[in-house]
């Protein structure tokens, strides 16, 4: 929910790049009603929608290398550039490991979201073929989209450059480091495709968070943790009211952003991103207990689906990582000085999270649950397909080469 509000605030600031003279709530409201209708519709609805902007998206990620490469090199905009900004003071890491952590928590609020894979399999005609590849090609769109994204950034555009330095709205999409690579190219005009493209990738992320919201809402239905009301759903498999609840709660974080644009939205992406690293390490320590109980309870991992790899040293790597960078990611708000406001903004979800999840457990008095405790049968795959209520296609054949659109982002049977 917090997402989506960030989103709506963002998609407000950005329109008004064109029209300045407009209040941004008026395009927020029309964003959050184009995304509630492609999520209410049906499921095809938020597929179809999101499977033209993510092409929209990778069209535009494909000609940014391509320019982006050619400007390193000199081909376009007569400067030969190689790695030559990573020479300058201070490069290539910026403020050295205070730098790293503050730009994590912006970096957190981007990433997160693959783990609506996991939301998504419920509604998959063929989950033990389908989940496993859009596991598996995470890795390689991360390695593509954003590693090369921002190699391309940081090799065309000076870590001390000024409008980097000056930038003061989130709006202000002309200084998007984006768009000052193509400037650099020779293309002025790019400004106003880019600021299109930020709009529709940003109506993509909050159409993506409004439907795993509403999911998981259903889902804690289902296992009654929240009013049982949220497990109806319409004849197109829509958790009708569970997406109004969510839609309400979005709109209510949407206005506070009245009591100013940027610092509501920096705040909100410092609650989103943090409340996304605190959920990838409850990822990792529940991957962690699984793989652990599964063989400790005699089942041969051969029958997963997918199998991680470098376990255990994945996930443990994970839980480490992340808690070091919660912790040292608002470093900057303490030392030199010490910055109330900042402090709050940067640490607020880990109180939230701990007032809930200390709550559940006093109410419900829950007791950690031992390895050969664990239900690893209900309600799973393994389940369905052996009462029949799921069909049960043949294995998937080896990996091998597609289509590059069906490999990169197919779309769902």
């Amino acid at each position: 929910m917090v997402t989506v509000g960030s989103e709506l605030v963002a998609c407000g600031l950005i329109v008004q790049f064109w029209l300045p003279n407009l209040t941004g709530i008026i395009w927020s409201i029309i964003a959050l009603v184009v995304m509630f209708l492609l999520n209410a519709i049906s499921v095809k609805g938020y597929g179809e929608s999101e499977f033209w902007m993510s092409s929209l998206k990778v069209l535009t990620v494909f000609v940014f290398l391509i320019v982006g490469i050619l400007t390193v090199t000199g081909v376009t905009g007569g400067d030969y550039i190689g790695g030559r900004n990573w020479h300058v003071e201070g490069a290539p890491f910026k403020d050295h490991v205070v730098g790293i952590l503050k730009a994590c928590i912006v970096a957190a609020f981007s990433f997160q979201g693959t783990e609506i894979i996991g939301v998504t399999v419920g509604e998959s005609a063929n989950p033990r073929r389908d989940v496993p590849r859009a596991i598996r090609s995470v890795f390689w769109r991360i390695l593509f989209f954003y590693i090369s994204s921002i190699l391309i950034i940081g090799l065309v555009i000076r870590n001390d450059n000024e409008n980097l330095a000056n930038a003061s709205s989130v709006s202000d999409v002309a200084i998007s480091p984006f768009t000052m690579v193509f400037q650099k190219a020779g293309a002025g005009w790019a400004a106003h495709i880019m600021n299109a493209i930020v709009l529709v990738t940003i109506l993509s992320a909050g159409n993506s968070g409004l439907y795993a919201c509403t999911r998981v809402m259903w889902v804690l239905a289902k296992e009654g943790k929240a009013p049982r009301w949220f497990r109806k759903v319409t004849k197109g498999g829509v958790p009708f009211w569970a997406l109004v609840f969510t839609a309400l709660w979005s709109t209510m974080i949407f206005c506070i952003s009245l009591a100013g644009n940027q610092k509501v939205y920096m705040f909100l992406i410092n609650l989103s991103g943090l409340s996304g690293m605190v959920f990838w390490v409850g990822i990792a320590l529940c991957h962690w207990r699984f793989r652990r109980a599964y063989i400790a309870q005699g089942y041969d991992l051969a029958d997963l689906p997918y199998k991680a790899a470098f376990f255990p040293f994945g996930p443990i790597y994970a839980c480490v990582l992340l808690t070091i960078i919660i912790i040292g990611q608002g470093y900057s708000t303490i030392w030199p000085k010490f910055d109330a406001l900042s402090f709050v903004s940067t640490y607020l979800a880990l109180p939230l999270f701990l007032i809930f999840w200390l709550g559940w457990k006093y109410t419900k008095k829950t007791q950690w649950v031992k390895l050969m405790d664990i239900d690893l049968t209900t309600g799973t795959l393994m389940e369905l397909e052996r009462n029949g209520e799921v069909e049960i296609f043949p294995p998937d054949t080896p990996w091998s080469w597609r289509k590059y659109l069906r490999w990169m982002h197919r779309k769902s049977d």
